[in-house]
């Protein structure tokens, strides 16, 4: 490859094909056509486009088998080999915008097709789609006292990029030189709670703020965010998404910016923004680009440096999906239908928070929900607004507790009622009192595992011979990560002893070599995209229903609800392992063996 000083210095659809030729990915014959394709597509665009990203869109595939089609991607990687330079796919969540946007300006990067990514104390990585146009690299060296480190990046990713990074820095300096007030002085918690009392140095409504929210919502939904996290700290404040089940930090914003962007977002959920002394609930409506609706709830503690505010995202497609979808094995699918199908019971799901359960149920309702029927919940707070639901919300402050919430929907001629979660003695007893007058009932509690809720039921108060009476069924579950189907690679094989400790005497077959993560762009180098569940059935049976007795023995109940059919969710675990779904230390991660 001739990279001297006669070597072009852009990039040019000629050199391009010429390299693609002599690497044999085009045919001789075919080479005309493809750069006369690409040259139209350069010619009409509406927009300058880079050569790299018109040769993509002309959708080939390579002429070496297999045949792959030439994405960006691709051809970005290939071209990043062929200037003798590391290519790097950018992950905005490793980027501190903040600190690259310093070093020069939008206008410098457009005009250089390029964008620093990363500033250490040494050295500054950019990222270029210009390889050989090097002119601007002493200077940005001189500026920012760190040596230059080259890499190659998608076309398309630098000018994306590009135009966010430096956009959402000019909103954070803004906002930050509107709301003036320096906060870098608040040295212990009585100076914290009278600054925040003073409210002075929040505009919510700045255009600066508004920005930064509007840009931090599109983005967590772009990548596939379930949780938001704003925390405030002593000098700035963090941003952090829950992806996967694993919070990831984003970013770090100057304090003030934090309280305006709270402040903000209060204000949209109809929340009161002047009070940060207590816990807040709300709850926000918004769309993506794409148009597609999303529901935010939100929920604000106040905490030594300020108010941490959590938002979590519901995506209202997750209630159209089916029980197979949500990782449910035909078997059990089967036997879940065939109980919510019964006239009248009790059903309970339990799991830790952010199990899935809310998922389940909505997803479980939403199925039942037709015009025959009248189903109605009672929530705290309502996770997701259902048009095919009659929803209630709990208020404490009025003294509408779960079980005067169910009182309540008693009277109105309910079919299925759904309970947020069964807390004490008096939301128990109308979960029974709805069982025991015709009614389906579906709710929540946490225990470890299946059996557990029995005894949990007990403790709190609960006569034996009413839950015979009443409870139909129990499911545990638990979600875990599943491998990014773009990387995942089959791994040594599995050791006995670890395969025997998952499968707990289940005669499940041991996979030959169990799939790995790997980590790629896709999954964001973790191996994993994504989540499922896995899941402990009970039906309670008369052989069951025998145990429950004022003395439980939950090692009998354990027993028993196996031989009815029940697999714990370790086992439930293991046969994901041996579907190439997930791995084992995932499942080892989220459940506990048997005892």
């Amino acid at each position: 490859m001739n990279t001297n000083k006669a070597a072009p210095k852009a990039l040019d659809l000629h050199q391009i094909f010429t390299w693609l030729l002599a690497d044999g990915i085009v045919d001789k014959a075919d080479v005309k056509a493809h750069y006369n394709q690409a040259q139209a597509i350069i010619r009409n665009a509406t927009i300058q486009i880079h050569p790299l990203t018109a040769v993509a869109q002309c959708k080939l595939h390579s002429a070496k088998p297999p045949q792959k089609l030439l994405t960006l991607d691709w051809l970005s990687e290939w071209l990043a080999a062929k200037a003798r330079m590391p290519f790097l796919r950018i992950d905005p969540l490793k980027v501190d915008f903040t600190k690259v946007a310093d070093v020069m300006s939008a206008t410098y990067a457009a005009r250089f097709n390029i964008l620093p990514i990363e500033l250490t104390p040494t050295e500054i990585v950019i990222a270029t789609a210009e390889p050989f146009i090097t002119e601007w690299e002493a200077e940005i060296s001189k500026v920012a006292r760190r040596n230059v480190k080259l890499v190659f990046a998608n076309p398309l990713d630098i000018a994306q990029y590009t135009s966010q990074f430096f956009s959402l820095a000019k909103s954070i300096k803004g906002a930050h030189k509107v709301n003036g007030q320096d906060l870098s002085l608040r040295n212990n918690f009585e100076q914290l709670v009278e600054l925040g009392n003073s409210n002075k140095q929040v505009d919510a409504n700045d255009q600066h703020i508004i920005n930064i929210v509007d840009w931090l919502w599109q983005y967590a939904f772009d990548q596939r965010a379930s949780d938001i996290h704003l925390e405030p700290k002593r000098d700035f404040g963090v941003i952090r998404f829950r992806i996967d089940g694993i919070l990831h930090q984003v970013y770090q914003v100057p304090a003030v910016v934090m309280i305006a962007m709270t402040a903000r977002i209060k204000l949209l959920g109809r929340m009161d923004v002047i009070e940060k002394r207590r816990p807040q609930d709300g709850r926000i409506k918004t769309r993506t680009t794409g148009g597609q609706e999303i529901e935010l709830r939100l929920s604000t503690l106040p905490t030594a440096f300020g108010e941490k505010l959590v938002m979590r995202i519901f995506d209202p497609e997750v209630v159209v999906k089916t029980l197979p979808e949500l990782g449910f094995p035909p078997d059990d699918a089967a036997r879940w239908d065939a109980l919510v199908a019964r006239p009248h019971g009790i059903i309970l799901v339990t799991g830790p928070t952010g199990s899935g359960k809310t998922t389940t149920l909505y997803t479980t309702l939403k199925a039942l929900a037709t015009s025959e029927v009248n189903v109605c919940t009672v929530e705290d707070p309502i996770e997701m607004v259902e048009a095919s639901f009659n929803q209630m919300q709990v208020q404490h402050g009025i003294d509408l507790s779960f079980a005067d919430g169910v009182r309540a929907l008693m009277r109105q001629d309910p079919d299925i009622i759904m309970i947020g979660e069964i807390r004490d003695l008096e939301t128990a007893e109308m979960a029974i009192q709805a069982a025991l007058t015709g009614h389906l009932v579906l709710s929540t509690l946490h225990t470890n595992d299946a059996p557990s809720a029995v005894m949990r039921l007990l403790e709190l108060g609960v006569p034996y011979y009413l839950l015979e009476a009443t409870l139909i069924g129990i499911m545990a579950q638990r979600l875990v990560r599943t491998l990014c189907p773009a990387c995942k690679a089959p791994g040594a094989e599995m050791h006995d002893d670890i395969w025997n400790s998952l499968v707990e005497g289940w005669q499940i077959p041991k996979p030959g070599s169990p799939y790995r993560p790997v980590g790629c762009p896709e999954c964001r180098q973790t191996g994993y995209r994504g989540r499922v569940g896995i899941y402990e059935l009970l039906t309670v049976t008369q052989s069951f229903s025998k145990l429950m007795q004022p003395e439980i023995d939950l090692h009998a109940l354990k027993q028993q609800s196996i031989a009815d059919g029940m697999k714990p969710l370790r086992v439930a675990g293991a046969l994901k392992v041996a579907e190439g779904v997930t791995t084992v230390d995932e499942v080892l991660k989220v459940t506990s063996a048997l005892t």
